[in-house]
């Protein structure tokens, strides 16, 4: 059965990268007015770059994280063998909780990783959406550290408190994923009925105190997240179809975007945000609060999935992205190149975003080598780069060609010329937009030399020194110019 699993995943991966999401850029933002988040948010807005880590008991498949059991039709959901009773799947899919057993799980080896590349915040899926649990939770047996996990008896059961902790030792902020349907849940995907689709599964108004269940089953989950996990900075929420809505007279911001939900419900699946908001923010004072593309005061920031916006955003936001191919762990995933992983940083640093880049652990609790080889690479450049990149903010023309700019708060702009990959740097550099002020001094982050530069009808040209151009730059070279016009 694996082995089917293992040779179906390619095809699962693809529809699943396929499947980006825009997340509503266009909508409305509704500002945060908590102090505390806002100076929270303009201190995550300087970190710049990050990690999600997408892990479960689906690892062992080596299929997407959850959509298999959903019972829709679209690419990203299909099940293997192709034609499998969908219940005979489930039953099989769910045993999985009873056989995950990651007897090689070093949570300390990721943080070191993610510090070494550059890193400064981490997010991590406490559950995803088909509710298996990654934390010692109280609310239900379906966890990693269940009576019925093959985890159980391990110190480390407690999955999410380990990864928590091995990140925060190494001085990185942590955020909590969690997933707001739950499918393995009796109070979401009620076994008195079938499921039809990703939303909850039976009228919530006829049987309302099965719904308040689930109300009440989210917040205990949550809360227990904000009191048991140390210093929790984020959370962010999935499953955008799961919120409020006006059931006669639905307006554009309480409909959840088509690229996220094919199936639009009319129900009103209401679980307090104001509520669960409120009590996170009594245990974890100034949390940043991402109910993904439910535009609303909740929103904090914004999270295109597997895409850059073209041009930058007037709120804050958030490219997530994987490193490979796929979110979850899929055996001889195609790693993205440091070159385009490095380009899609600057890109994004550049519009004023931040770069959440994914990784899947396997089965038995390992990253996949290359991930650890690519991040190495990054932090390289990050070390000789990360001036140009953290604490920065977008600042017009953003870019020009193949240089894209930031600024820092104290007047430096940095100009960021994209190398491909073998390229030399070129003995000048000309962008139009910008110029530097009289007097300005113009270096390149990692040599000591000054560049001379002219001002053009459109912009600037520098000329760059022999001695920097041998260098062996790679991926990126950052040019501090020290005040512009």
């Amino acid at each position: 059965m694996r082995k089917l699993f293992v040779l179906f995943s390619s095809a699962l991966l693809a529809f699943s990268t396929a499947n980006a999401q825009d997340h509503g850029l266009g909508q409305p933002y509704i500002p945060e007015t908590d102090k505390a988040v806002l100076q929270k948010l303009d201190e995550w807005q300087d970190w710049k770059f990050g990690m999600i880590i997408h892990w479960g008991a689906y690892s062992q498949w080596g299929v997407v994280e959850s959509w298999s059991i959903c019972p829709e039709d679209e690419g990203w959901t299909q099940r293997n063998p192709y034609g499998i009773p969908y219940y005979d799947y489930v039953k099989k899919y769910e045993a999985l909780s009873t056989t995950f057993n990651p007897t090689k799980f070093d949570p300390s080896k990721w943080a070191k990783a993610a510090k070494g590349a550059g890193m400064e915040y981490v997010v991590f899926t406490t559950k995803h959406h088909d509710g298996f649990c990654m934390w010692d939770t109280k609310q239900t047996d379906y966890s990693i550290a269940g009576p019925n996990s093959a985890f159980r008896n391990d110190p480390r059961k407690n999955v999410a408190k380990e990864v928590f902790s091995a990140f925060q030792k190494e001085g990185i902020h942590t955020g909590a994923y969690f997933s707001k349907p739950d499918w393995h849940s009796e109070y979401y995907w009620w076994s008195y009925f079938p499921p039809k689709d990703r939303h909850v599964n039976y009228d919530v108004n006829k049987y309302k105190d099965r719904w308040n269940n689930f109300r009440d089953f989210t917040y205990k989950q949550i809360e227990e997240l904000m009191t048991t996990m140390g210093k929790i900075e984020i959370l962010w929420l999935d499953g955008g179809w799961v919120r409020a809505r006006k059931q006669d007279n639905k307006k554009e911001n309480d409909i959840t975007a088509a690229e996220i939900d094919t199936r639009p419900s009319k129900q009103n699946e209401d679980i307090d945000m104001a509520g669960i908001t409120k009590m996170a923010r009594s245990h974890q004072p100034g949390l940043i609060v991402v109910d993904r593309a439910v535009h609303g005061p909740f929103e904090n920031y914004r999270t295109p999935e597997q895409q850059i916006p073209d041009k930058p955003l007037s709120y804050p936001w958030e490219t997530c992205m994987t490193m490979a191919n796929s979110w979850s762990y899929v055996p001889d995933d195609k790693y993205k190149s440091v070159n385009k992983l490095i380009h899609n940083l600057v890109d994004i640093v550049a519009k004023g975003g931040n770069y959440l880049l994914n990784v899947g652990p396997g089965p038995d609790g390992q990253l996949h080598e290359e991930a650890y080889t690519t991040m190495t690479a990054i932090g390289e450049w990050m070390k000789v780069n990360g001036d140009a990149i953290y604490g920065t903010r977008s600042v017009a023309p953003y870019k020009d060609g193949k240089v894209c700019f930031t600024r820092k708060k104290n007047g430096n702009v940095y100009a960021i010329y994209m190398l491909e990959e073998g390229e030399k740097l070129p003995a000048q550099v000309a962008f139009n937009g910008m110029k530097p002020a009289k007097g300005a001094k113009v270096t390149v982050l990692g040599a000591k030399e000054k560049i001379s530069w002219k001002a053009t009808a459109t912009g600037t040209q520098l000329t760059i020194p022999a001695a920097v151009q041998q260098k062996a730059w790679q991926h990126a070279v950052a040019i501090q110019i020290s005040a512009v016009e």
